[in-house]
């Protein structure tokens, strides 16, 4: 299967004080992805404004989300999405028909606070209830995303606001020790989908399988097992597109020791 590889570089919905480690991590990817099937979208150099919103850094997520949204425009077939941080989404999933595709959200974090709801105020925290409509306006989408079409696989960091969404939505969850194909598959087929979105934040994985992430939450799922999964979950359903965030490496030395583990998560997508 032909894709299109688009890396975005943004740092800005980073909670983290060591963000711009995000823009390295894209980097160490994108040295390693094919040039005639990569596309880049610049990143502001400024911080941005949060405009009032309760966003931190809003004015740049808008940008770099108006400019993803206008690169995809010009790709046919599906296309992965290389972070920076994980609300690079915002532009990416718009992308996806609602009405046929499922999210499959492999991620330590369910991303399902709100501007009053989160500890930080980062963006990435918030980028899965935002596509579910429930956000800051001037980033929700046109068409948010059905929450009946989203399966959390490997959360295992939930803040309270977060637990009571997805209680209140019904929103399917795996835990991290029950990640595996049989059970990601199932999960995809009781939402009635006939194609997937893959996100997966690398923190998904379990500390001992990769080092450049900056929250890393014990008991992850380990790197064997995700790329086993994804494998199985795409050939069961066409890929509608997939995104790879938050690589975060602290140094080059790092960034080469854990891009095995990367692109063997991309050989399972494509």
């Amino acid at each position: 299967m032909a894709v299109t590889f688009v890396v975005v570089p943004q740092w800005q919905g980073s909670a983290s004080s060591r963000a711009m480690r995000l823009v390295d991590g894209a980097d160490a990817i994108r040295g390693d992805l094919p040039a005639a099937s990569t596309r880049s979208v610049a990143v502001p150099l400024e911080a941005g404004d949060a405009e009032g919103s309760g966003v931190n850094r809003l004015s740049s997520i808008a940008m770099v989300r108006d400019r993803l949204i206008a690169e995809l425009a010009l790709i046919d077939g599906p296309a992965i999405t290389i972070g920076g941080d994980c609300s690079v989404e915002l532009g990416a999933i718009p992308r996806v028909r609602d009405d046929e595709a499922a999210i499959v959200w492999f991620d330590a974090h369910p991303d399902l606070n709100t501007p009053e709801s989160s500890p930080s105020h980062a963006f990435t925290g918030m980028i899965l209830r935002t596509l579910l409509g429930d956000g800051p306006a001037a980033l929700v989408p046109a068409e948010p995303f059905a929450s009946e079409r989203v399966v959390l696989a490997g959360v295992r960091s939930v803040d309270p606001g977060e637990d009571a969404y997805i209680a209140e939505r019904g929103i399917r969850m795996i835990a991290a020790d029950e990640v595996g194909p049989d059970t990601v598959i199932a999960a995809v087929e009781a939402t009635g989908a006939s194609t997937v979105y893959v996100h997966i934040d690398l923190d998904v994985l379990d500390p001992a399988d990769i080092a450049g992430v900056g929250d890393p939450q014990p008991f992850g799922v380990r790197a064997s097992t995700l790329v086993e999964t994804i494998r199985a979950l795409v050939a069961r359903f066409p890929l509608a597109g997939a995104g790879i965030t938050e690589f975060a490496p602290a140094s080059p030395d790092e960034a080469v020791e854990d891009m095995p583990t990367i692109l063997r998560l991309i050989g399972a997508l494509t």
